[in-house]
């Protein structure tokens, strides 16, 4: 057997296996043969996994048992049941609840848009370098210090029925429109600064660069800077359009007949609270996969970031 030189330096940098060649016919064989050692390091590392498997199915199974005792014993579990876990008014609230349920994806869709345009422009507004800038940069901080403490149940209340009762000509009066802007006011400010911080994060000497290489101010930050601000902060983005979609449920208010104000109706004819618990699995398998995703993005960009890669 031969072995190259290159081979035998890849040999002894991790010990785990020989590259070989055909004595036969003189041809190297490319295929890597792991060694006995590692083989029996991966075996026992799929040992521990499948045993840490085994375990956390074990500790779940009794974590859920125990609680089924615990609430099932109760002494005002059958009044619970009845009250808030009737089949008959989950089988009459689900399709009810589901129509609403489109009003809150399309106010998603819709806001989530407006939002991001709208937080992207205030963020740039109060990273604006200059003397002339100064008032500009004043207003957008008064803005998302005002919107990110005004709790957004007030301000939904302020928009949704104190405009209607200006009674301005040309105005809308439609709970929709008025909730989601009442939304998107209140969202585009939490994300104008999750944007800010990601401006910020970019080392000046980004924008240093692209001046020395002949681009504009504005030319730096929307060519060099902005890229990459935005991917750093993709994580709290999608965090907050995960909130967005929980708090679409919030324009019921006004009289809009989303789904939980389909929940509602229900509950007011029946005095059944089963619909409110159909409504709240519905907005949980619809929040569920974003977060996911969610999840799977911080985890990727994790990853890219200790092996040394592009954020």
């Amino acid at each position: 057997m031969t072995v190259t030189k290159g081979e035998s330096a890849r040999e002894g940098a991790d010990g785990k296996g020989d590259m070989t060649g055909g004595a036969g016919d003189g041809v190297l064989n490319d295929g890597y043969v792991p060694s006995a050692r590692r083989l029996e390091r991966e075996r026992h590392q799929r040992m521990r996994a499948r045993r840490a498997t085994a375990v956390a199915a074990l500790s779940t199974l009794v974590t859920a048992v125990v609680l089924y005792l615990v609430v099932v014993d109760a002494p005002g579990w059958p009044r619970t049941k009845e009250t808030f876990f009737s089949a008959r008014y989950a089988r009459e609230a689900l399709p009810k609840v589901l129509d609403g349920l489109w009003l809150n994806v399309r106010l998603l869709l819709v806001c989530g848009a407006a939002v991001l345009v709208l937080g992207m422009l205030i963020a740039v507004a109060r990273t604006l370098r200059g003397p002339v800038f100064f008032p500009l940069r004043v207003l957008a901080a008064a803005y998302t210090d005002f919107f990110r403490g005004l709790p957004l149940i007030i301000n939904l209340m302020i928009v949704v029925l104190g405009v209607p009762a200006l009674r301005l000509q040309g105005v809308t009066v439609d709970p929709v429109l008025l909730g989601g802007t009442a939304l998107t006011l209140t969202y585009s400010a939490y994300v104008a600064e999750v944007f800010r911080a990601g401006i910020e994060s970019v080392h000046p000497s980004q924008r240093a660069a692209a001046r020395s290489l002949g681009l504009t101010n504005r030319q730096a930050l929307r060519y060099v800077v902005l890229p990459q601000a935005v991917r750093r902060q993709v994580p709290p983005l999608l965090n907050d359009l995960v909130s967005l979609q929980k708090d679409t449920g919030l324009v019921s208010i006004g009289g809009a007949v989303d789904a939980v104000r389909a929940a509602d109706i229900i509950v007011g004819r029946s005095l059944n609270y089963t619909p409110y618990i159909v409504a709240g699995l519905v907005f949980v398998a619809l929040t569920i996969p974003m977060t996911r995703f969610t999840d799977w993005v911080t985890a990727r960009m994790d990853r890219q970031r200790d092996q040394g890669g592009s954020l």
